[in-house]
């Protein structure tokens, strides 16, 4: 009972000192409401109002049917230029695309001799090249099939007839993904930053010297700043869900709300740990945020988040499965995006509090050699 009071009363006082920080109380509060508005909105994987030069040799009906085709969003009204012109517009990146329809274009489509259209990319924009060279493809076949049905020609038929069918985000919807992976990196993010700040602020200020003449234990000063941290992270990500995500980016979510906040709390048993740890081995704040970096970066990037852990080196596959953060990124997908019940993700919740556990008994003995040698 003793230990539980003096876990509420160090509690109460992170609280105060969290408030008392209003730059790291005002930072905490932009990552979990406009840093995931703004990069949900701001950062697109789809093909939008692309810029597109064509030359049209041809000067056919057909010729004039594609370009119509190429409209907004996905691209930017085309510009007719000349062919000695395409060299220099690709050098001035004017254009992201250029289009080269030959001469006699339609009449060699209605002969069935199959023309050849040139598509030019600039493929320093990676994503948009790629998907957009794709668009174009399949807007020239289609628009090409279709004139040529109209006209009773007969268009060359596809060997295979693909229907897709997508689960589990049917619009393919950019910030259903994006919104969601912005706030599961900034609980990572701020709960590593607010443990660690709150320790090393202490050492500052040096309130811990005060802590050390106190009928405490390390372990109720460490549970009172991981639980204090803990609950605030948690509280900030059950309010992004429902102002940000599901309201101001009206991303409906599939799965159960207390089942993920159920994980988010387990997760943050380790990221607070973990911060924990790298404010005993920092001496300042910059310090701190030099660690962080070198930690947080390599574990967010690697946990599958930003990129499929299957397209990865297997050898990193198997060393990240030993971060707690690979574990929570799947359960948070699976929770949020395919609507996974506890059946399905308990593997995950399982392994997320034995690697968070581990490393919590662990920051915890360098929380308690460090108070000794502070003593």
């Amino acid at each position: 009972m003793g230990r539980f009071i003096n876990i509420t009363a160090l509690m109460g006082k992170e609280f105060a000192s969290l408030i008392r920080d209003l730059a790291l109380l005002a930072f905490a509060i932009y990552a979990f409401s406009f840093a995931i508005y703004s990069q949900a909105n701001g950062l697109s994987h789809e093909v939008h109002r692309a810029a597109i030069g064509i030359v049209d040799e041809d000067g056919s009906q057909l010729s004039g049917r594609l370009i119509s085709a190429f409209r907004a969003p996905q691209f930017q009204p085309p510009d007719l230029i000349r062919l000695d012109e395409i060299d220099r517009a690709m050098n001035a990146a004017r254009f992201t695309f250029v289009l080269d329809i030959p001469p006699n274009f339609e009449a060699d489509a209605r002969a069935g001799r199959q023309p050849t259209v040139q598509v030019l990319v600039d493929a320093t924009a990676m994503m948009q090249a790629g998907i957009g060279a794709s668009y174009i493809q399949q807007m020239v076949l289609d628009e090409t099939q279709r004139f040529l049905a109209r006209n009773d020609a007969k268009p060359a038929r596809p060997p295979v007839d693909l229907h897709w069918r997508f689960a589990f985000n049917q619009d393919l919807n950019t910030p259903r993904f994006t919104g969601v992976m912005a706030l599961i990196d900034n609980i990572t993010m701020l709960s590593i930053l607010l443990a660690g700040a709150a320790l090393v602020r202490e050492r500052e200020h040096g309130t811990i010297e005060h802590l050390l003449v106190l009928p405490v234990r390390p372990f109720d000063i460490m549970m009172a700043k991981v639980l204090a941290n803990g609950a605030v992270i948690l509280l900030l990500t059950a309010l992004s869900l429902k102002f940000v995500v599901e309201t101001a980016l009206s991303v409906q979510l599939a799965g159960s709300l207390p089942l993920f906040l159920a994980g988010v709390a387990l997760y943050l048993f380790f990221t607070t740990a973990l911060g924990m740890f790298l404010g005993t081995v920092a001496k300042s704040m910059p310090q701190l945020g030099l660690l962080f970096i070198l930690v947080f970066l390599p574990m967010n990037l690697l946990s599958g988040g930003q990129t499929p852990r299957e397209s990865m080196p297997e050898a990193l596959q198997t060393i990240m499965l030993a971060s707690p953060s690979t574990h929570f990124v799947a359960m948070a997908q699976g929770i949020l995006y395919r609507g996974a019940g506890i059946e399905t993700v308990w593997v995950n919740f399982l392994s997320v509090a034995l690697i968070g556990g581990a490393f919590f008994l662990i920051s915890l003995r360098r929380f308690r050699s460090h108070l000794a040698t502070m003593g």
